[in-house]
């Protein structure tokens, strides 16, 4: 389901890239993304440009997506550390409470448990974490039992972000396996969110539209879509919540929920809605 498959090439020769491009950024910069691909294949390249965004970036709030397996080498989790980065979190998924189900997901043997030991590295050394949880047909049910593992094994991570698929990537390969509507796990999703905010945790719902969202769970949805991948139906136009809801991925656009629908201000003031 990555929505960034992997390519066969040595691109190590963009690390030189990267930090030129640092250098030009504005300095008044809010907020600036890593992704990949994996950042931490680069190794100690990585450490560089994080380095490079930190002496030209000081006020510049850093989020780097990692799977976290890279992490369970303790020595590489605090030389990540040691970089003191004022403003610096790490975005890790987990995708079950049960290795199988997790190495499943992302395809990959001991996964779950390598990044399990990356977490408790990360937070030994003080990094800032985050928990992504992409909601699909194979993480769904599990979503109550993976919301408890996460308060009783990693009570430390700051954030949980419980995340819409996107149609890109390896999701439109595996779209049979992975697609399912989410007006169909809102009782998996509405049972782990609540239950994670009720204990204190901060926790929120991305790429989810609101007119599919139970009306409890709309303080938790955010506006997460990038603009640049962003749309809104044509029958989203009418919709009394246009601004407050995050929309559509564009890869979305002909593969989407059929329970879509604008809602009107009585919608919103009858009684027992949501």
């Amino acid at each position: 389901m990555c929505s960034q498959p992997p390519k066969e090439i040595d691109d190590r020769e963009m690390v030189a890239e990267h930090l030129r491009l640092v250098s030009l950024i504005p300095p008044t910069t809010q907020a600036l993304g890593i992704s990949g691909g994996e950042p931490t294949l680069l190794g100690a390249d990585l450490f560089r440009i994080i380095a490079a965004c930190k002496e030209h970036l000081p006020v510049t709030r850093l989020h780097m997506l990692s799977n976290g397996r890279r992490f369970a080498d303790r020595e590489y989790a605090a030389g990540l550390a040691k970089l003191n980065h004022p403003d610096f979190m790490v975005g890790i998924p987990l995708y079950a409470d049960v290795a199988s189900h997790h190495d499943f997901v992302v395809q990959a043997h001991d996964a779950f448990d390598q990044t399990m030991v990356g977490f408790h590295n990360l937070a030994r050394y003080n990094v800032r974490i985050e928990v992504r949880v992409v909601v699909h047909k194979q993480t769904y049910e599990r979503l109550p039992r993976l919301a408890e593992f996460i308060y009783r094994n990693v009570p430390f991570v700051e954030h949980v972000a419980f995340m819409g698929l996107e149609m890109m990537g390896y999701t439109k390969t595996n779209l049979k396996t992975l697609w399912i509507d989410p007006v169909d796990y809102q009782d998996s999703l509405e049972q782990a969110v609540s239950g994670l905010a009720l204990r204190g945790m901060n926790v929120s719902i991305y790429n989810h539209q609101l007119c599919l969202l139970r009306r409890p769970l709309w303080r938790f949805a955010r506006k997460s879509i990038s603009d640049f991948k962003n749309i809104y139906l044509e029958m989203c136009q009418e919709c009394a919540v246009l601004e407050e809801c995050g929309g559509l991925f564009k890869s979305s656009e002909q593969i989407h929920s059929q329970h879509i629908h604008a809602l009107s201000t009585a919608d919103l003031t009858r009684p027992g809605f949501g």
